[in-house]
């Protein structure tokens, strides 16, 4: 199978809760700096500009198009190099979880809102109702966000998959307690496991960054982000950020992209021969 490569950078960014002007001018030094170094595209956080469930999220989300997303938009016009990163979306419909995606000449390519809205996050986040793919010059590309990628939300990976997604985008926010240190690793089965899954069985690429940090206000307040963003395909893991609250960071890595060539009904044949069921059904329902 052909494949091509794009040089990606993991904005690993220090992410303060209701602190949109210093969160966003990191975001603009680290998209600044992922071009310097030859970088095509910049994947940053979840909910970069305002913190994941920070209450300032219900009184200071921006639409999309807005302020907000204009300052990513021309940090990418201005670098020439594209952007994807997670904001607070103020809409008609109420407040979302958003991740956008946005070409060298600031233009918003894609919108995302969040569906596995963890239940803790709901009184600040809509659910989303729509999943899509944009056609990009490294394939095609698909975004989710964060525990989306839980191995009981991963159904919206399948479907990002069967739509033809090359690459899976992943702004995340990934949180664990205080106590944890450098010696521990929670994420091997939480975030490890379900890219593998999606990337082994579709062929494709699986990008999460997270912020790093410490959370103030909201019901996480005194829980960190320790980092450890991930880039995972077929053949493995391409990349990890460290692993510490402190590790505000750019993880570089040149990914192969895949040809996935199957389409519709040939896709469900490609699980079938790589050993995936689609028949079995739990203890309780059988």
């Amino acid at each position: 199978m052909s494949r091509h490569s794009v040089k990606l950078a993991l904005g690993q960014l220090l992410v303060e809760g209701g602190e949109p002007e210093r969160n966003l001018a990191r975001a603009e030094r680290m998209i600044a700096e992922a071009a310097t170094v030859g970088c095509e595209l910049i994947l940053l956080p979840e909910t970069l500009d305002l913190g994941w469930t920070h209450p300032s999220a219900l009184s200071e989300a921006q639409p999309i198009p807005g302020p907000h997303a204009e300052r990513l938009a021309a940090a990418a016009r201005e670098h020439r190099i594209w952007v994807c990163a997670g904001l607070t979306e103020s809409a008609a419909g109420g407040v979302f979880n958003a991740a956008v995606l946005i070409d060298t000449e600031g233009e918003l390519r894609l919108k995302y809102r969040k569906i596995n809205v963890l239940e803790v996050a709901q009184p600040f986040y809509g659910i989303g109702t729509s999943l899509a793919v944009v056609d990009t010059p490294f394939g095609r590309i698909g975004l989710d966000i964060c525990s989306d990628n839980y191995l009981d939300g991963l159904h919206i990976g399948h479907v990002l998959a069967r739509m033809g997604a090359q690459i899976i985008l992943s702004p995340s926010s990934w949180t664990v307690d205080y106590s944890l240190t450098e010696q521990d690793d929670p994420y091997g089965d939480k975030w490890l496991k379900p890219y593998r899954i999606l990337a082994e069985l579709y062929d494709l690429v699986v990008v999460g960054t997270t912020s790093v940090g410490y959370i103030v206000g909201g019901p996480y307040e005194g829980k960190k982000m320790v980092g450890s963003s991930l880039a995972v395909s077929s053949r493995g893991v391409l990349a990890r950020g460290e692993l510490n609250e402190f590790a505000s960071d750019l993880v570089l890595v040149s990914v192969e992209v895949p040809e996935r060539r199957e389409k519709g009904t040939a896709i469900g044949a490609m699980l079938r021969a790589r050993g995936y069921r689609f028949d079995e059904l739990p203890e309780a329902i059988a």
